[in-house]
């Protein structure tokens, strides 16, 4: 381990990834498909001569602007913060396997910054053709963006064959990059939706409010019906294991996958049974409730698409502990001895207590919190020593989804003394140390 290890009180590094990464990328899909959806949009009003529309389109822009560039830029940047500080090894792998990937990305958000802000001032400052191929720069920046950073996340998944020292492309590449960017350009056009109805049912004049969350509504059910295709792709792409878990493998995976499908679904239904089929009695509220069942949504499919994963944090390479493969020999030798930061003394060394603690700290703590959120306490709670060391033992054979205990003898007994202490009164504690 050559990074310290930042402890998240309660709810653990993970979860504080998983919950600032969800609305960083419910914006992030606004992002791309508002681009698209403003510049068709203003297309559809210059085309049809429609001044309301303009109008409305110009105020949608404000907002777009907003909530992408504002705030969806400092989630952006607490992503960073947050994988930095909780999974270091981790950003520093993907960070060196896709150097330029991640340079070209950020050239490609440079643009989409610039074009946004010129698009938005541009409004009765630029003529209509110049003002839309702003637009199409925004949108086509925006897009190659979400491409490049969809093929490093589809990596972290399925690395396919690629083998340490392999090419950038070979990564890049890896099997399910193509049916993950197409359910993604969905999900963009469907968001897109989505916002648009916020904007949209917030007009005053009926006639204009309809024909916007109606249009809205359109671009919904448009994004919503190629996900199920490309869905299937996706998972028909996925390692065994990983297809295992969501399908059964791990009941509350699979629980959470039927939920992404059916909150999906109630999407679907919201939007044509409401916005689509009475455009003129369609609410503000009603567009807020499909909002909130499309961030819903996101969060779900993207939990689901981050427990599929386990054990490993980048999928055959290295372990959610951030333990690579290949030095799972070596560390079985003595753990500790190969972790520069768990900052022991020879005296904690003996002191079963202490060395287990650092045990847990560094081999499970990426996943599991003491008490708070995936705690470890209340899930061992009545354990014998004999059972705790069974499975310490056998944890990857007994636990697909776990990574495979890495330690010595010693080690692994001083971490099922700490374990075994968690559910006993301090008083009650009992400490052995070693001679």
């Amino acid at each position: 381990m050559n990074f310290p290890f930042w402890d998240v009180p309660l709810i653990g590094g993970g979860m504080l990834i998983g919950i600032i990464a969800i609305v960083h990328v419910f914006v992030a899909y606004l992002a791309v498909g508002g681009g698209l959806y403003l510049v068709l949009t203003e297309r559809k009003a210059l085309r049809t001569g429609d001044t309301a529309l303009l109008e409305s389109v110009k105020r949608h822009s404000r907002f777009f602007v907003l909530v992408t560039l504002v705030f969806g830029a400092v989630t952006g940047v607490g992503i960073w913060w947050t994988i930095g500080l909780v999974s270091p090894s981790a950003t520093s792998s993907l960070i060196h396997i896709f150097v330029w990937g991640w340079a070209i990305e950020w050239v490609f958000f440079l643009l989409e910054i610039v074009a946004a802000f010129c698009y938005y001032y541009g409004w009765n400052r630029l003529d209509s053709k110049t003002h839309q191929q702003i637009g199409w720069i925004y949108f086509v920046g925006a897009y190659m963006s979400l491409v490049v950073i969809n093929g490093i996340l589809a990596f972290m998944l399925t690395t396919g064959s690629w083998e340490p020292g392999d090419s950038f492309w070979k990564a890049y590449f890896n099997p399910s990059m193509f049916p993950s960017l197409l359910i993604r350009t969905g999900v963009c056009i469907a968001m897109a939706g989505v916002f648009a109805l916020i904007t949209g049912s917030s007009e005053g004049e009926p006639e204009l409010r309809a024909r916007v969350t109606k249009w809205a509504a359109r671009w919904i059910l448009a994004g919503m019906s190629i996900v199920p295709l490309a869905g299937l792709w996706y998972i028909a792409s996925l390692p065994p294991l990983a297809r295992e878990i969501s399908m059964g493998g791990a009941p509350a995976v699979t629980l959470f996958a039927g939920m992404s499908i059916g909150l999906s679904l109630l999407i679907l239904a919201a939007a044509f049974f409401g916005p689509f089929l009475f455009p003129k009695s369609f609410h503000v509220t009603g567009a807020f409730f499909i909002a909130t069942l499309a961030l819903s949504v996101t969060g779900v499919t993207e939990w689901v698409r981050e427990a599929v994963r386990k054990p490993w944090v980048i999928y055959d390479e290295m372990y959610s502990n951030s333990v690579r493969k290949d030095e799972v020999a070596r560390n079985r030798s003595g753990y500790i001895d190969q972790t520069k930061w768990a900052l022991l003394s020879t005296e904690d060394r003996a002191d079963p207590q202490k060395l287990g603690e650092r045990m847990f700290r560094f081999q499970c703590q990426s996943c599991h919190t003491i008490n708070g959120f995936n705690g470890i306490k209340p899930m061992v709670k009545g354990w014998r020593k004999d059972f705790l060391d069974y499975q310490l033992q056998h944890l990857d054979e007994l636990k697909g989804f776990m990574p495979p205990f890495m330690g010595n003898d010693e080690e692994r007994a001083a971490l099922v003394e700490f374990l075994y202490n968690l559910n006993r009164p301090k008083e009650e504690t009992l400490v052995f140390r070693h001679p």
